[in-house]
């Protein structure tokens, strides 16, 4: 299992090489993908994060990781499992699926475990496996049920946000309750809303082993507190 779980140095390249750079906006294009992927390797990240219709994308050394379920994770668990098994045979190394966050809500975290487990056994290791919980939206006690849940289901991340939910993304009080949670057993990704150097370090202090930015150089520019020109808002 690939957890990530001892935090690179807070170095501007340690914090890079935590980075899933992503693009996941319903507009791109494969210009954009290109862009990306240009910008990943000059910036020295850790993977590139694009939605699964864009895939297969030659990134070099970068790995490619996509998402399933995204970003409601309204479907069936047979259908993202087949997202996700289509991701992996258009060469998808991790796949960040969304869980069903009603299950969550009513507490049904049998639901939430067999939604998990179903895209588990459609992309087994060396996969890497990501679930976002969408943590902005739970109570304390939902997001220790869901990282549990994704725990048992064989998941080797559990991540706080797609990015696109209204009631927000990351907080550092999240990641901290779900890497307590998983104990370093999983990686912990904070994703959403992370648009500075200052967030970034909040985020890593609090126990993420990975982070999902859109806004990557605006990131790593501002690490030591400075203002970066241009910063974008992060995914």
């Amino acid at each position: 299992m690939t957890t990530d779980s001892t935090p690179a140095p807070l170095t501007r390249e340690g914090v890079a090489r935590m980075v899933d750079h992503t693009l996941l906006k319903p507009e791109a294009t494969r210009a954009d993908v290109e862009a990306l992927v240009a910008e990943a390797q000059a910036l020295g990240v850790y993977s590139i994060c694009v939605s699964p219709s864009m895939l297969p994308v030659d990134a070099g050394d970068v790995l490619v990781a996509t998402v399933c379920g995204f970003p409601s994770g309204k479907h069936h668990s047979d259908v993202k499992a087949a997202e996700a098994a289509r991701a992996v045979a258009d060469g998808a190394h991790e796949v960040d699926m969304v869980i069903d966050l009603g299950a969550a809500k009513a507490g049904d975290f049998d639901a939430v475990r067999a939604d998990v487990a179903a895209v588990r056994a459609a992309v087994p290791a060396p996969t890497v496996l990501k679930v976002i919980i969408e943590s902005a939206a739970l109570t304390d006690d939902e997001i220790v049920g869901c990282c549990r849940a994704s725990e048992e289901a064989g998941a080797d991340f559990v991540k706080t946000s797609t990015g696109f939910h209204p009631a927000g993304g990351a907080s550092a009080h999240a990641v901290r309750l779900m890497a307590e949670t998983v104990g370093g057993r999983l990686g912990v990704k904070a994703s959403g809303g992370i648009r500075t150097g200052q967030a970034a370090r909040e985020m890593i202090a609090a126990g993420a082993t990975r982070l999902g930015l859109s806004g990557t150089a605006a990131v790593l520019d501002t690490l030591d507190g400075g203002e970066a020109a241009g910063a974008t808002s992060g995914y």
